[in-house]
């Protein structure tokens, strides 16, 4: 659980703040949303699937789940960092958990789909939803904050920060609420590999696309954490170490050509402004991981899981449907889990969208003096 809390406090909030006047506002919201969300994530989770005769039952399990709920409205604040007030941050947080709330229970509880890292229900939930809103707050003059929306050297340090921490404790949380000993030990395995491959892939892609052969910083602070992502749904299967680093080798690759050529497209074309590139980090390498982990569970067989089944697909253990059947409801997850994204995005990015909310003009974007005493 510790693992875990570190990475929604000073990984995801340090992650952010590579922009040069936003350092306050990045680690600040970033506290404030989470301190929030995982308050009524508390609640939102337990009505839906907590409740224990008419009581919520709460635990280190809920209370970790209630930080992965919060993890997810992180992403989307990574989305819009910079064009949203805090206030708009908070309506949001309301509106976002409550989907995230309701999706969750439908793979978990209705599809009976496995999603212990949350490539699904967090990272692809998170991402497009995020994603949706900043397309309804698209600001046709956002370049008049542009020379804002940039970082200078220490800025960059400190987001290494973040991604630091989150790649440390990524396995943790992958595997923190599978099932304790094989199953736990597994995921965390997997993802272990998944992100040193990851890493790797990273470095070679963010110097491969460069026209004088040097990393870019933005690639090694957000894609090389892309592995993680992408072992959430398969990290508790039988992934195997060399599949897990397939996976993240993989996930490294598509996250930073995600940077290098389909942000700016998002960008001119669809009218998407991402400031962090949730994208790249969490959209894409969460649709992989879905795919995976819904090929991962058509191809198992109880030779190789043995009695580990029942932990893993405990209704193929039990006979109620064959491994194809698991895949396939891995799949329609990811689909309930992108339209819901998509629609709930669209109806809060529209409220989000109300004067009311004192979002800040178009010249003063990115900037902290607003918001902070600096």
């Amino acid at each position: 659980f510790q693992d875990v809390h570190v990475m929604i406090f000073i990984g995801f909030g340090f992650l952010m703040t590579f922009l040069q006047r936003y350092g306050f506002s990045s680690v600040g919201f970033n506290f404030l949303i989470a301190a929030f969300a995982l308050q009524w994530a508390t609640l939102m989770q337990g009505f839906l699937h907590g409740l224990h005769g008419g009581k919520i039952h709460i635990g280190v399990e809920s209370m970790i789940n209630a930080d992965f709920c919060t993890g997810s409205v992180l992403i989307s604040f990574g989305a819009v960092l910079g064009k949203t007030s805090p206030v708009q941050l908070l309506i949001m947080a309301i509106f976002e958990v409550t989907l995230f709330a309701v999706n969750e229970f439908i793979l978990l509880s209705v599809l009976e789909a496995k999603d212990a890292g949350g490539s699904m229900t967090i990272h692809t939930f998170g991402a497009y939803f995020g994603l949706m809103v900043a397309r309804i707050l698209y600001r046709p003059n956002l370049d008049k904050s542009k020379q804002k929306n940039s970082s200078v050297y220490h800025s960059d340090l400190f987001a290494m920060i973040g991604t630091i921490y989150l790649w440390m404790f990524w396995p943790s949380f992958n595997s923190a609420i599978t099932a304790h000993g094989d199953d736990q030990h597994r995921t965390a395995m997997n993802t272990y590999y998944s992100l040193a491959a990851c890493t790797l892939s990273t470095y070679g892609m963010s110097a491969l696309t460069a026209h004088d052969g040097k990393l870019d910083m933005v690639h090694i602070q957000n894609a090389a954490l892309a592995g993680g992502v992408a072992a959430g749904t398969a990290g508790e299967m039988m992934l195997t170490p060399y599949g897990s680093m397939i996976v993240g080798f993989l996930a490294g690759i598509i996250s930073v050509l995600g940077f290098k050529y389909l942000s700016p497209i998002l960008e001119e074309k669809l009218k998407v402004q991402d400031t962090c590139g949730v994208h790249n980090l969490h959209g894409m390498p969460g649709v992989l991981g879905a795919i995976v982990g819904a090929v991962t569970a058509a191809v198992a067989t109880p030779d190789v899981y043995g009695n580990g089944m029942a932990d893993v697909f405990p209704e193929v253990a039990k006979g109620n449907f064959n491994a194809s059947d698991q895949g396939g409801r891995q799949a329609i997850s990811l689909a309930v889990t992108l339209g819901i994204a998509l629609l709930g995005g669209l109806i809060v990015g529209f409220i989000l969208k109300l004067p009311i909310w004192g979002a800040p003009p178009d010249t003063i974007c990115f900037e902290d003096n607003i918001y902070w005493e600096v």
